[in-house]
C-alpha cells in the first residue's frame, strides 16, 4: 500500500478495516528502536511501544492533519517513555550487554574480521558507559537526528524547545560523546 499518512489517517477515521495496521506497521519499527535507545531493555521497549500505540490510536481524532504526522507520533513516543522512567524507580538507559544481538544487527557490516569484531565490542562497551552519562534529551536530540533522519524544526516540535536550542544541545551533546570517547 503506497498511501502516505494523511490519507491513512482519514481511512482510519471513516472506519476503513486496515489502515491503523499500515499506521502500526510504518512505524512500529522506528518507535521500537527509539523507545529501546531511551529504556536499554528489550521487554520494557516493547511495552512502551504498544503503549505508545495505544494512544495513538486513542487520540488519532485529535491529531492536526496541517501536522507532520512522525512528528506527532515521535512526541507521544517520547513523552510515554520519559513518564516510564520517571514512573520507575531504578531507571536503567543501556543495558546493551543484555541485547547484544539485537545491537549487533543494527551494524551494517557484512563478515567483519576478528578484529574488528573485538574492536567493536570495546566500543560497544564504551559507548554504553558515555551514554549513561547523557541525559534522556540528550539522546533523544541524537536518536531523532541521527537514526530516524528528522530534521532540528521537527526535533524542536517534539521535545517543545526552539530550534536554534535544539542544535546547541546536538552539538553539545555530539562534543561530550567525542570528549568522553577520546575521539
Amino acid at each position: 500500500m503506497d498511501k502516505n499518512d494523511t490519507q491513512l489517517i482519514v481511512d482510519f477515521l471513516n472506519d476503513e478495516a486496515n489502515s491503523f495496521d499500515f499506521i502500526v506497521f510504518r512505524y512500529t519499527k522506528s518507535i521500537y528502536n527509539f523507545v529501546f535507545r531511551m529504556v536499554g531493555n528489550k521487554n520494557d521497549a516493547e511495552d512502551i511501544t504498544q503503549d505508545v500505540f495505544v494512544k495513538i490510536w486513542k487520540n488519532i481524532k485529535k491529531f492536526d492533519q496541517e501536522k507532520n504526522f512522525k512528528t506527532w507520533v515521535f512526541a507521544i513516543a517520547r513523552n510515554t517513555t520519559i513518564d516510564w522512567l520517571r514512573n520507575r524507580k531504578n531507571v536503567t538507559f543501556s543495558s546493551l550487554d543484555t541485547d547484544q544481538e539485537m545491537f549487533e544487527e543494527t551494524i551494517s557490516d557484512i563478515l567483519p574480521l576478528p578484529d574488528e569484531i573485538f574492536s567493536r565490542k570495546e566500543l560497544v562497551h564504551e559507548l554504553e558507559i558515555v551514554l549513561d552519562k547523557i541525559s534522556i534529551e540528550s539522546k533523544t536530540i541524537v536518536f531523532l537526528h541521527l537514526k530516524e533522519d528528522m530534521t532540528f524544526e521537527e526535533i524542536a516540535e517534539i521535545v517543545k524547545k526552539p530550534m536554534n536550542t535544539i542544535k546547541s544541545q546536538y552539538r553539545r551533546t555530539l562534543h561530550q560523546i567525542r570528549g568522553l570517547l577520546r575521539i
